[in-house]
C-alpha cells in the first residue's frame, strides 16, 4: 500500500492507472468475498482505503491543493 507521500510523487496518469488497476482489484476481492471467502477479509478493507486514497490525492491535485509531479523525468 502507497502512503499519500508517495502518491503525490507521481504523475497524474501513474495515479489514474493506479487507481484502476485498485479498482479492479477491489471489485475482484468483493466478488470472491461474496462467494467464497477470502483467507485475509482485512484486503477488502485495505483496498477500499486504497482506492479512497488515491481519489482523494487526484481530487487535491485537482482542486489545487496539493499538487502531483510533473510529468517531465529527470535523468
Amino acid at each position: 500500500m502507497a502512503k499519500v507521500k508517495e502518491l503525490r510523487q507521481m504523475t497524474r496518469a501513474e495515479v489514474e492507472q493506479k487507481l484502476k488497476d485498485e479498482g479492479q482489484n477491489l471489485f475482484h476481492l468483493t466478488i470472491r468475498h461474496s462467494t467464497q471467502g477470502l483467507p485475509k477479509p482485512t484486503e477488502l478493507k485495505k483496498s477500499r482505503r486504497q482506492v479512497a486514497r488515491l481519489k482523494t490525492v487526484l481530487q487535491e491535485d485537482k482542486l489545487g491543493k496539493a499538487k502531483l509531479a510533473s510529468g517531465a523525468k529527470t535523468a
